[in-house]
């Protein structure tokens, strides 16, 4: 009953507010639940970025929802469990060892493949494959610039954005960092289009498409602040997914197509356990230990 209340209070609180910064005027605790406090210093980075007013009322409500349901399930556990709690916390760590010796292993492999492989086969490979490599989502590439809504020379500051000479670019970046405006630039790698849009006042329950449609520059406000934002370059749903979002999917699948190619059985002579060097009882053992840890996951 106590967390009901709590949360109740906390909700009470959050959709009393309009503005998103004014959630974080302080840090009050907003749930308790399994003798646990949450507090609103504590749920600061889990909100994204431009939602405002109903949408980041809403998002906090689930998000207290869950961290309290959680809770109760934690407690719950570990009044039915503390017995065996000595055995938990040895499959934790059997797990977590497990989980550090594969990433060892990744991380060697991630440093080998980088040189195995040449541009040109990683290309070859990635055009002879298109069509296996779709976009579930729309992704860009843009630049947003943040600023106070009463500079005065706004509509320079504009044009400069939108300008194609360099020295014009150039005076548009002296002017933002003379002035700390905040600059997200994408336009060197794709970003999702949901998370271009959390970067500017947008709400989900909204559709943007609609600014999809032009490369010029746009401008979106807030009671805080001014937004110009340009999208260069956009890809939807279902078209190719770019080289550079692959290459190191390509890496490892051509790695994987080596190994499976250069292995013993691949060229009809298996290592027997037990037999000749024992190099085929040492991958045999290697093999049972990769699907044990897999089972663990």
């Amino acid at each position: 009953m106590r967390a009901k209340i709590a949360v109740a209070a906390g909700v009470l609180l959050l959709a009393g507010c309009r503005e998103l910064p004014r959630y974080f005027a302080g840090d009050t605790t907003i749930a308790r639940a399994g003798g646990k406090d949450l507090r609103l210093g504590d749920v600061r980075s889990v909100v994204p970025q431009g939602l405002s007013g109903d949408d980041s009322a809403a998002f906090m409500k689930v998000y207290i929802d869950r961290w309290v349901l959680k809770q109760l399930k934690l407690q719950e556990a570990e009044t039915l469990f503390s017995s065996s709690a000595g055995d938990i916390d040895k499959m934790v760590e059997e797990y977590r060892q497990a989980l550090l010796i594969r990433q060892l292993d990744q991380h060697y492999v991630d440093r080998s493949i980088d040189t195995v492989f040449t541009a040109d086969e990683i290309a070859a490979y990635y055009n002879a494959h298109k069509a296996d490599f779709k976009l579930d989502r729309t992704i860009v590439k843009g630049r947003i610039v943040r600023f106070g809504e009463g500079y005065r020379q706004a509509a320079k500051l504009k044009t400069l954005m939108g300008a194609r000479s360099e020295a014009q670019q150039q005076d548009f970046r002296d002017i933002c960092e003379k002035n700390d405006f905040t600059v997200d630039d994408f336009r060197d790698q794709w970003i999702d289009f949901p998370e271009f849009l959390s970067y500017l006042p947008t709400l989900r329950s909204q559709s943007y498409d609609s600014v999809l449609a032009t490369a010029a520059v746009q401008e979106m406000r807030d009671s805080h602040a001014h937004y110009y934002f340009q999208i260069d370059a956009v890809l939807r749903e279902g078209e190719p997914i770019p080289l550079e979002r692959l290459r190191g999917t390509i890496r490892r699948i051509l790695f994987n197509q080596r190994k499976r190619r250069d292995h013993p059985r691949a060229r009809g002579g298996a290592l027997r356990p037990g037999r000749g060097d024992g190099r085929g009882e040492d991958f045999r053992r290697r093999e049972t230990e990769e699907r044990r840890i897999k089972i663990k996951r």
